[in-house]
């Protein structure tokens, strides 16, 4: 493939003194299911957080192109602040913002969603009004037409429900519709949080360990809904994950992070066969490795 939904130049993350990025260069194809895989610590979930708005990267680029655009993410988010934007009320005023509160509602109008490692539901919600929030940017939101419960009101709340139904029964939960999200098993959050990733109509999405904690059934369930994911909607899939077999069963490239590098990149047969990614593994010398 040579069509690039996200190219990564450069990417540095610095807290403090510690480099948690080195210079990371990676790229995704558009279509593919790709899996970021290294040791705990290695950086992933770091790329992901600077590549979703939770973190402003310290230097490089991330670019995502849409079919609609091309969205250069570190631009979006505001560049790192420096004295100069003391006397540049508008950067000065980014930059605030994106301190008080994020810039991943930026990158989620850019077309990525993502879903994390450890569960970000609203509990005390229904399954379905977790849904429906997540389409806040297409729901009518004129207090107005609320307010008289106009015909385009109502139409709008309809397509919301239509589209949260329809995530509900790929990820077969539509019996769960009215049940809170808290009171859900361990497994059926984790595909309430794909569903609701789905329901901002992404053209790519990331997705933070989606099988830890899952059985081995779940786990294929959940490899079956991802591949439904790129082959029926052609979202493409970046995902983090731990679970080897399924990232060997269903991943069409994978890119391996140690300590903030880029060490490995490949096809899963590749991958199982370098000698780099067994030793970040298993913990051997540096000398003992054939670069």
């Amino acid at each position: 493939m040579n069509d690039k939904i996200l190219t990564i130049s450069h990417l540095m993350m610095r807290f403090g003194g510690i480099r948690a990025l080195n210079d990371v260069n990676l790229d995704v194809d558009r279509g593919s299911i790709t899996a970021l895989i290294g040791p705990n610590g290695a950086g992933k979930t770091t790329v992901f957080n600077c590549l979703t708005g939770f973190y402003q990267a310290s230097s490089g680029s991330i670019l995502l192109k849409t079919r609609q655009q091309t969205t250069d993410i570190i631009s979006v988010l505001g560049e790192k602040f420096k004295a100069a934007d003391c006397i540049n009320p508008q950067a000065l005023a980014k930059r605030v913002f994106y301190k008080m509160f994020g810039g991943t509602h930026l990158v989620n109008r850019a077309g990525l969603a993502r879903t994390f490692q450890n569960i970000r539901l609203f509990r005390e919600m229904s399954v379905v009004e977790n849904l429906l929030v997540a389409q806040h940017r297409q729901i009518n939101r004129n207090l107005l037409a609320g307010v008289f419960n106009t015909s385009g009101y109502r139409q709008a709340e309809e397509r919301a429900l239509e589209r949260a139904f329809y995530w509900l029964e790929v990820v077969d939960l539509v019996d769960c519709a009215n049940r809170l999200a808290g009171e859900m098993s361990y497994g059926q959050q984790r595909r309430l949080e794909i569903a609701r990733a789905m329901c901002t109509d992404p053209q790519l999405i990331c997705l933070d360990e989606p099988a830890a904690g899952l059985n081995p059934v779940e786990t294929r369930t959940l490899s079956n809904i991802i591949r439904f994911l790129r082959d029926h909607h052609g979202v493409t899939v970046l995902l983090i994950e731990h679970d080897m077999g399924m990232v060997m069963d269903i991943s069409d490239h994978i890119i391996v992070l140690d300590h903030g590098d880029v060490i490995a990149r490949g096809s899963p047969h590749t991958i199982q066969n370098d000698e780099r990614v067994i030793a970040a593994y298993l913990g051997a010398n540096e000398d003992e490795v054939a670069l």
